[in-house]
């Protein structure tokens, strides 16, 4: 099964003794492989000599290639193969993104130093003082909700209480990314996440911000996003009717401002003591350790591999790459274990309280809709 996994992956990664090794099959986008090997390496330095003997294979591309309509009961068991997302019709398994560990290309920081940063960002600018509308920055070519989001525009006819620009990225990388910096960007009420080919890395930077997050209708997810509750932790938007969504989220929020303060500093919370870098930590290890008790065989070292170490990928970088190494390296193990793994537990009701939230929202937002018209 683990071999039926390389036609896509990346790398093979095999822990045995204590060690890890990687064998290389194919660079991906930027620098995805080696900020992925570098989380890796740090989850070892971080608890050392703990982590179960494993193999298993990567793929750094965005678009999932598990089909679970491939796999019935009757025939082949589907590969297991990590990456960094994957939806309800698709059976590879999620894994913590590169970009926790930074983004070079786009100079997007080690998470740890960016929550650090957002948080003097907002206290800087409270809630109540920021810009009454939704916020949105980014590359809209990459997927067309992304351009269908670019029609709620302020124009002379219509304002859907939408603030959205375009970024490129070519043009930032040769100005120093001066217009880019996402820790500055929590200058509205309220922000916009809607995903690009696959997810967007950029969910959990929307979220810290403070601001009610207003999260368009997702076709996938990445390891935490399931986690998060409409009305709880974001405002859903209908992906069938994006500005009249918008529209109304904000009109929502600035009438009733408590609630919408609640929800914007409860996803925050999330982002940043949910998805603090000991959680993923932690969340790394226990679903590596998962995965290693399903193995029927003893791994091996394979032919091609070679050691994985910190040392090494540090040294062979330079630049902003080596300067994100340095900042998010692991100094010293752990002084504690990692979290305790908490049992099993019944999805059915946490699903059912995630379904009427949006319901309700639907409804509020329906009701909006057919007073307008009728006064039209």
């Amino acid at each position: 099964m683990v071999e039926g996994a390389r036609p896509t992956a990346h790398f093979r990664l095999t822990i045995l003794g204590g060690k890890m090794y990687v064998e290389k099959f194919a660079e991906a986008y930027q620098s995805r492989v080696q900020f992925t090997l570098w989380g890796l390496a740090q989850l070892m330095r971080r608890y050392p000599g703990k982590l179960p003997d494993l193999d298993l294979m990567f793929d750094c591309e965005d678009l999932p290639v598990v089909s679970a309509d491939q796999y019935g009961p009757e025939g082949p068991p589907p590969p297991p193969l990590f990456r960094y997302s994957a939806n309800s019709t698709t059976f590879d398994i999620v894994f913590p993104d590169w970009s926790f560990w930074g983004w070079a290309e786009r100079n997007i920081k080690p998470w740890s130093k960016f929550v650090k940063e957002i948080k003097e960002e907002m206290e800087m600018l409270k809630w109540e003082e920021r810009v009454p509308y939704a916020y949105w920055k980014g590359d809209p070519r990459v997927y067309r909700q992304r351009y269908l989001l670019m029609h709620c525009n302020l124009t002379l006819q219509n304002d859907w209480n939408a603030r959205l620009y375009t970024v490129d990225w070519q043009q930032e990388t040769q100005r120093g990314f001066d217009q880019s910096n996402l820790a500055k960007q929590c200058t509205h009420r309220y922000k916009i996440y809607v995903e690009g080919r696959s997810w967007s890395v950029s969910q959990r930077y929307i979220l810290a911000c403070n601001s009610p997050t207003l999260l368009i209708q997702s076709r996938w997810h990445d390891f935490f996003s399931r986690g998060l509750v409409p009305q709880r932790h974001y405002w859903p938007v209908r992906d069938s009717q994006i500005c009249k969504s918008i529209k109304f989220a904000v009109q929502w929020g600035n009438n009733h401002t408590a609630e919408a303060k609640e929800i914007g500093e409860a996803g925050s919370h999330f982002a940043r003591e949910s998805l603090s870098m000991e959680n993923v930590y932690d969340y790394m290890f226990h679903l590596l350790s998962e995965y290693a008790k399903l193995l029927k065989y003893k791994p091996k070292i394979p032919p091609n591999a070679t050691e994985l170490c910190s040392e090494a990928l540090a040294c062979n970088a330079d630049g902003k790459w080596r300067e994100f190494m340095e900042e998010s390296m692991e100094k010293f193990p752990s002084d504690s274990p990692p979290c305790t793994m908490p049992p099993p537990f019944d999805l059915g009701p946490f699903a059912r309280v995630k379904t009427e939230a949006m319901d309700e929202v639907k409804a509020l937002e329906d009701e909006y809709w057919r007073k307008k018209d009728n006064v039209h």
